[in-house]
């Protein structure tokens, strides 16, 4: 056979692009286990072992002894990873040849990768875990993609949105409906936190399995209509259907601002005396958005502003200290406290968070503060005499627990100066008897052994005289 009739060898695996135009194909080289495979939007742990087509390495997670990961389907890496790995079952390895169209292309990726080339990976898929969309990364909101959605909006605070719900615990479906509402009231109609927070990260049409930690869906109340016991984990499907976007803060001019700000501090107080406290935050905290950098105004805007903004803030704190988030707390008191340094009611609250963090001291001057614009205030009074009570036991705490160091530190010493004593008596011992030359003249010296059979002084005496 010619070189010009030569055939390269055909490569072997399922063409598994979209398009099936064979430009990513997968062979299976180790079966993975169940059914099961991750989604857009999960973040995915692999090792593998790039390589050219003439068998040269380039690139090998083993080699550096550590997994990769990287969130699927969002285009942190090569196309034709996204492609197969969505393909793949945990526990599985498989070979992946690609294309450069679905590599790096024209340009390749110099210096290990040439222009145009076709690259080949050995994938082992360890695991996967859905998005965390929760403020603080605790997983108690995780999201995983059905469906994507289109286009790159998604709905913002007061936005009006369209959606198909479905909620279980286990095999038992507790509701399903479809239902519309505005951001920020879902309670309302019933919609758990977890579900708002999620659908803030949502596209149009995207449909997502949203699993719920108690703090995001029905707390430690359960829901007995649903009969969800307290502290139980939920699983929503969620479909956003539509939804059209609330203005934005740059969209109002100061009128309307003001205005509007007026309506939703009302609805956060609603929520506030109904214990609702996390819709509450978020009727305040979109007040604080619209008004916080807000210039430009008239004398009396300006004072209808921070009236506005002197509430919220310390509202906002009142809300903190219900959900035991001291710190958030002392933080939105004093951004009351700029507006007004001698607001009582922002003063007390700044108090009561010092005296959940343990800022017994700093508490005490808030409370005194408060007796000083009021002098009248009963509860500021009490709440002083705890602080310092509360002083008194940590100082006698304190107290007690460095007198328990001194003394494990005086024991320790002790004993080291009665091993240093020790020490010292022998070291004196010791050289008194170096400096006493009749110890040497008493020593019983014994006689140096001649040495037989001719042997040197020094060798040992191997030979023996036969009698």
């Amino acid at each position: 056979m010619t070189a010009d009739t030569e055939q390269k060898p055909e490569v072997e695996g399922e063409d598994i692009t979209p398009k099936q135009d064979g430009g990513v194909r997968k062979l299976i080289l180790q079966e993975g286990e169940g059914e099961e495979r991750p989604l857009p939007g999960d973040n995915v742990w692999v090792h593998y072992t790039g390589k050219l087509t003439d068998g040269t390495v380039f690139d090998s997670s083993r080699d550096r002894n550590e997994k990769f990961s990287f969130e699927l389907g969002k285009g942190q890496v090569i196309k034709a990873w996204d492609i197969a790995v969505a393909t793949m079952k945990r526990g599985e390895s498989s070979r992946i040849t690609c294309h450069p169209e679905y590599a790096y292309g024209a340009a390749g990726s110099a210096p290990k990768i040439p222009p145009n080339a076709t690259l080949v990976f050995e994938v082992e898929l360890f695991d996967w875990q859905g998005e965390d969309l929760s403020d603080n990364g605790d997983g108690g909101i995780v999201r995983r993609v059905l469906t994507t959605g289109d286009g790159f909006t998604k709905p913002n605070e007061g936005a009006s949105v369209h959606v198909d719900i479905e909620g279980r615990v286990g095999d038992n479906v507790f509701e399903s409906r479809s239902l519309s509402f505005c951001m920020g009231e879902g309670e309302e109609h019933g919609v758990p936190n977890g579900v708002e927070k999620a659908l803030e990260k949502m596209q149009k049409g995207e449909e997502s399995l949203l699993f719920l930690k108690p703090k995001y869906a029905f707390g430690d109340q359960g829901k007995e209509d649903f009969g969800i016991a307290p502290n139980t984990d939920v699983v929503y499907k969620v479909k956003l259907k539509d939804f059209e976007k609330s203005k934005e803060s740059w969209e109002m001019d100061t009128k309307e601002k003001l205005e509007q700000s007026a309506i939703v501090k009302d609805k956060g107080t609603k929520y506030f005396k109904a214990g609702k406290i996390q819709q509450a935050i978020s009727m305040y905290k979109k007040l604080t958005t619209w008004l916080d950098n807000e210039y430009a105004m008239s004398e009396d805007e300006d004072r209808t502003s921070k009236a506005l903004l002197l509430a919220t803030h310390s509202n906002l704190a009142l809300c903190y200290l219900r959900l035991g988030e001291p710190v958030l707390a002392v933080q939105s008191s004093d951004k009351a406290l700029q507006l007004d340094p001698n607001n009582e009611k922002a003063l007390f609250r700044r108090g009561e968070a010092r005296t959940a963090q343990g800022d017994f001291e700093a508490a005490r001057l808030d409370f005194q503060a408060v007796r000083r614009i009021n002098p009248g205030n009963q509860t500021a009074l009490a709440r002083e005499a705890k602080c310092k009570e509360r002083q008194r036991e940590q100082r006698e705490q304190d107290k007690r627990l460095y007198a328990n160091m001194f003394e494990k530190f005086a024991a320790q010493d002790a004993k080291k100066e009665a091993q240093n004593k020790k020490d010292d008596v022998f070291k004196e011992a010791y050289e008194e008897y170096v400096k006493d030359e009749s110890n040497e003249e008493e020593m019983d010296v014994e006689p140096e052994p001649a040495a037989t059979n001719g042997a040197e002084d020094g060798e040992e005496d191997a030979v023996k005289t036969e009698t």
